[in-house]
């Protein structure tokens, strides 16, 4: 844990890392055996961790899916694929960096990369927008998306939002017609589409580019209608409740994504999450995306269509029609 940008919650984890750091700098400089009191920390520590990370709140995990060393889409398709070359725009607008697009390999297989990106530090976040897409960020997917229809590529793309971009230029060229394209358009592509949320996965911002045949999760995003800050300012007209509106939404409860068919697999993250081991977990993220494109690999693309849109069909809970008369059900 990186103590410059420890969580709340993960105070009391930084202050036995500094009794630990006190202890070696102690032993270095006097030369006194400490062995016994570092055990007892490091010790303490892994208690500690397990104590904190096993019984996380919604608000606590929106904070963990938001942490500032997080890896980022980008970090992953460098750690996972071979020769990323990124292509550029929409060929209507401009070219929207909060969504970066390309060819890559994976164990010799050709794959298209649609992923959200943020920045690491204000100049990158003004250039991808802090990870919000506008208009044009989606018709580039789509057009990267139609290019790997055309030439039999298997799509993977990388969630990481909290929405899509609400300003008025955004508006203005309809980013919700460009979202509600890539949805129609996404379920009728015949190659396979593997999603996966690997930070925030706020709104139609997220489903814009993951209606896809597997939705994987890391253990530590999350994947909602809205973020909890918008919730907040719509329920309680005030954004300061967002830990309130985070509990209520369940976010980060992925068992109950799963149980619902929402997400196809939670991909475990090292303790405490990724930007604890972005190694390790780029090693997770790997051998879940070859494991399901493996077996999408081997579907027809009939077999995929009825597959995907079965998978659909029995998300949420409908009402079939009947009409009921209100006079007797009062009575």
């Amino acid at each position: 844990m990186d103590k410059k940008y420890a969580l709340d919650f993960e105070k009391p984890l930084r202050g036995l890392i500094e009794q630990l750091d006190a202890l070696h700098q102690l032993s270095e400089e006097n030369h006194i055996d400490v062995s016994s009191e570092i055990k007892a920390i490091e010790a303490k520590i892994e208690k500690t961790k397990k104590s904190i990370y096993s019984n996380l709140s919604s608000w606590q995990r929106v904070q963990l899916a938001r942490h500032p060393l997080r890896p980022y889409s980008l970090d992953y398709v460098d750690a996972i694929f071979d020769g990323f070359h990124e292509l550029h725009g929409d060929r209507l607008y401009r070219d929207d960096k909060s969504i970066i697009g390309g060819t890559a390999f994976l164990d010799g297989q050709a794959v298209m990369i649609i992923a959200q990106q943020k920045g690491r530090n204000t100049k990158e976040n003004i250039l991808r927008n802090f990870g919000m897409p506008n208009p044009e960020g989606y018709r580039k997917a789509l057009r990267l998306m139609k290019m790997a229809e055309k030439f039999g590529l298997p799509i993977v793309t990388w969630v990481d939002t909290p929405g899509a971009y609400p300003g008025i230029g955004s508006e203005e060229r309809h980013v919700a017609e460009a979202i509600a394209v890539n949805i129609r358009e996404m379920s009728q592509f015949t190659v396979p589409i593997v999603t996966l949320v690997v930070g925030e996965g706020g709104s139609g911002g997220a489903l814009g580019i993951a209606v896809a045949d597997r939705v994987l999760i890391l253990e530590n995003a999350y994947y909602s209608v809205i973020s909890p800050e918008s919730c907040s300012a719509i329920l309680w007209k005030d954004r300061s409740q967002s830990s309130k509106a985070a509990e209520a939404l369940r976010l980060g409860d992925q068992k109950m994504l799963k149980q619902f068919g929402v997400v196809d697999e939670v991909v475990e993250e090292p303790m405490g999450g990724a930007q604890n081991d972005p190694e390790e977990a780029a090693q997770s993220v790997e051998a879940s995306i070859k494991k399901h494109l493996k077996e999408l690999l081997s579907l027809s693309p009939d077999e995929l269509l009825e597959k995907r849109y079965a998978r659909y069909r029995a998300l949420g809970e409908y009402d079939d029609g009947k009409v009921i008369d209100l006079s007797e059900a009062a009575s």
